[in-house]
């Protein structure tokens, strides 16, 4: 993937709902990806040739910590770069906005990727239906 094939724009919560559920929970209701927080969120996706190919959301607390949740990259596009430029993206603005740290839970297998930006396991593994989970964060300069 060549990032400049790429762009990064802020959407609608409602804009990632195909997404988080057909790559990460196909087999539960589209209400299941829905989250009562989606309002106060910040929202980004990922666009390839004007198809929205990666989403992910932001919340940045009054506490300085930022989390963010139910990223996910269309399956064909996985590999490619894509989650990488969208990762560093939230990170910039979460930096920008003062959080003093990131975190996220995570799914287990997942965990090389997010290690390479710095996320680091907090805590023992735990699950969301039988899919095991870390808690990952990392500090922000």
């Amino acid at each position: 993937m060549h990032p400049e094939l790429v762009s990064i724009q802020p959407i609608a919560a409602a804009q990632t709902y195909a997404l988080r559920h057909a790559v990460l929970w196909p087999d539960q209701p589209l209400s299941y990806v829905q989250l009562p927080e989606d309002a106060a969120g910040q929202h980004f996706g990922a666009f390839a040739a004007g198809a929205l190919v990666a989403v992910i959301s932001l919340f940045v607390g009054a506490d300085g910590e930022a989390r963010f949740r139910k990223f996910a990259t269309e399956p064909s596009w996985q590999g490619r770069g894509v989650g990488t430029a969208l990762l560093r993206h939230i990170i910039a603005v979460a930096q920008a906005q003062g959080a003093h740290a990131l975190w996220c839970d995570a799914r287990q297998n997942a965990l090389p990727f997010y290690q390479r930006f710095g996320l680091q396991a907090e805590g023992d593994v735990f699950y969301k239906g039988d899919i095991p989970y870390l808690r990952l964060r990392r500090a922000l300069p």
